[in-house]
């Protein structure tokens, strides 16, 4: 596309610059259209240098990693049931307060077994989707609904 561009600012046909750079016209027509699979270095370059650009070679920036919390946290919570406590209902959970009551024990298992680290992550993810402290403030109602009154639980350090 930046040659055909590129081309056209210099008021070239694609005979012309196929001409100028020792290339078929249709080769050049389907390097534009991205049909071209291999074009070597060489020719590339001469064409580059005919519409005055160059080629740069720079490392490519790398891709931020996210952890997706909401997903740890589910499988977390369901290794031990036949049926999985989902993205859906463990996000809708954590934002109304209130756990799916057929899913009471996977938060049961997810408060007091989830590591530190995992439910902080969950609360940060979720959490900048809504003003600050709903989440652990429905995490605390999640747990009383849930009967988790007693001491122990990463849960509380959050909450």
């Amino acid at each position: 596309m930046e040659i055909r561009r590129s081309r056209r600012t210099c008021g070239l046909t694609q005979a012309q610059l196929a001409a100028a750079v020792g290339l078929s016209r249709n080769t050049l027509n389907r390097l534009e259209n991205g049909l071209f699979p291999d074009l070597g270095i060489r020719k590339a370059g001469a064409i580059l240098e005919r519409l005055g650009m160059e080629l740069a070679i720079r490392p490519v920036p790398a891709k931020p990693t996210t952890t997706d919390f909401v997903s740890m946290a589910c499988t977390s919570a369901s290794v031990s049931f036949k049926t999985m406590l989902t993205p859906q209902e463990l996000v809708h959970a954590l934002l109304s307060g209130r756990a799916p009551s057929d899913k009471e024990a996977h938060f049961i298992v997810l408060l007091e077994e989830g590591p530190s680290a995992l439910l902080k992550g969950l609360v940060k993810q979720v959490g900048a989707w809504v003003k600050p402290g709903k989440v652990e403030k429905n995490i605390a109602k999640i747990a009383k609904q849930i009967g988790l009154t007693g001491k122990g639980g990463a849960w509380r350090t959050i909450a």
